[in-house]
């Protein structure tokens, strides 16, 4: 067949001129639904562009639903239904009509199951990779694997060296595994008043003490840190500077500065998750970075390839090296080195940048879709973030509001699980905007939460 060749008439960027070429054809008939695109390197070549535009045109084609990229086979033009659809469904068959935007979720896309059937496929043909697969391996991880991992983070704007890194289970393991080699029962730890119930449970589970900490727009009052301190210092304090979970509270640069010096004076660990993916230009200065033999930063794949890789990465001042790594090896020995090397495989196929690029925008319009709905109510998030804190108006009770949603089928989550210590719970709720299987469901939903805020169900849930 005759390759295709688009008509390139309009100015501007090559790759947006590209996808705009193929969406006139596919509307003229000259492109039908099941047609292949031509190769990237064949139509560059023809066009006289680079492999890159091309790469980059395909993935704004696939960004407006024109097309579909299968990963080791090719790009073809979607069908209507496909059109209608471009999301995977992530609730199983018996809850297909539920929208659960309560788990803090990356949003479905086909990449995520393809990178990991390509990554797998070629291990299965790597003779001297499976042998490596069902050895031991040193606690912390092979090196040839944290240098791979090392590298992946440094080009996402967290640069780490692989000798500082331990290879863990996901960031819940990341957690676990340095309250567990850290502290011990009956210590004191610090947090948000509102922080990651990961973090909460992990504490509870290792009969640790949690003392919640004031927080504002900025994140933690290092103020009342400094009072807690001149008191008695906890044993570690733990952090999301960049997006708290759950109201999206950004740590600000002068706290993050108080927060590494009240380290040093009272010789306190900081734990700082950065699990929660954001683009570089939204992050602040690391903690890592500003007390780094007093800071341990746990990283981890869920937030951006998926969440059922289960692999991550806690980065380790030197002098814990040996203590982190036998902490590994006392809850599990190593981590399989087989899902390691199938995640390393994943984030050097160029296929995870074009992922997480569409990630990054998809994040951005679901954030700005919900804050259309909910504009009356003046949620609060991060614009590229995964999650939005509502705090309900007067009257309204959070649990009332979260049955009434389940009845529509929508699900999201009350404030109880963010409290810290015996920090009474505020009437709010948190929607993870990247839980609904399309931008459909998810407006659907804030149409149901819209709806319930405006219209209370009859039942007795404003206050008196």
């Amino acid at each position: 067949m005759t390759i295709w060749i688009p008509r390139l008439d309009a100015t501007g960027p090559r790759y947006r001129t590209i996808a705009e070429a193929i969406a006139r054809a596919i509307q003229a008939g000259e492109l039908a639904p099941g047609d292949k695109l031509p190769p990237q390197r064949r139509l560059a070549d023809a066009l006289g562009v680079t492999v890159g535009t091309v790469s980059r045109a395909y993935a704004e084609a696939e960004r407006r639903g024109s097309v579909s990229a299968l990963v080791g086979s090719g790009t073809y033009v979607r069908g209507a239904e496909q059109a209608a659809t471009p999301f995977l469904a992530t609730a199983s068959a018996e809850d297909e009509d539920l929208i659960d935007l309560s788990l803090s979720l990356p949003p479905p896309h086909p990449l995520r199951a393809a990178l990991l059937g390509q990554a797998l496929a070629g291990i299965a043909e790597d003779r001297a990779v499976l042998e490596r697969a069902v050895a031991y391996q040193p606690e912390r991880g092979l090196a040839g694997h944290r240098e791979r991992l090392a590298a992946w983070m440094t080009r996402l704007g967290m640069p780490v060296s692989a000798d500082s890194l331990v290879i863990t289970q996901g960031g819940q393991h990341g957690i676990d595994l340095t309250l567990r080699a850290l502290t011990r029962p009956g210590e004191r730890i610090a947090a948000d008043a509102l922080t990651y119930p990961g973090l909460i449970g992990a504490a509870r589970q290792a009969h640790l003490k949690t003392l919640a900490v004031p927080m504002d727009d900025e994140g933690m009052d290092m103020e009342a840190l400094a009072r807690l301190c001149a008191q008695q210092p906890p044993r570690l304090v733990y952090v999301t500077p960049d997006q708290n979970n759950p109201t999206g509270a950004v740590l600000s640069e002068a706290r993050r500065e108080r927060l590494a010096e009240l380290a040093r004076q009272h010789e306190f660990w900081i734990l700082e998750d950065g699990v929660q993916y954001l683009p570089e230009a939204e992050r602040g200065t690391p903690l890592y970075r500003l007390a780094p033999e007093r800071t341990l930063f746990a990283f981890s794949t869920a937030k951006v390839l998926a969440g059922g890789l289960r692999i991550g990465a806690l980065r380790v001042p030197e002098a814990l090296h040996e203590t982190l790594g036998a902490a590994v090896r006392t809850q599990s020995w190593m981590v399989p080195p087989l899902m390691v090397e199938a995640v390393c495989r994943c984030v050097e196929s160029a296929d995870t940048e074009r992922l997480l690029a569409w990630q990054v925008e998809e994040q951005a319009e679901r954030q700005r879709l919900a804050r259309r709905w909910l504009a009356d109510y003046a949620p609060t998030g991060r614009p590229h973030g995964s999650n939005l804190w509502l705090t309900l108006p007067e009257g309204l009770r959070a649990a009332e509001l979260l049955a009434a949603l389940e009845e529509r089928g929508v699900r999201l989550t009350g404030p109880e699980p963010f409290c810290v210590g015996s920090e009474p719970a505020p009437q709010a709720v948190r929607l993870c905007l990247g839980g609904a299987r399309s931008r459909e469901a998810l407006e659907a939903a804030l149409k149901a939460v819209t709806e319930t805020l405006q219209a209370p169900p009859p039942i007795p849930w404003r206050t008196l």
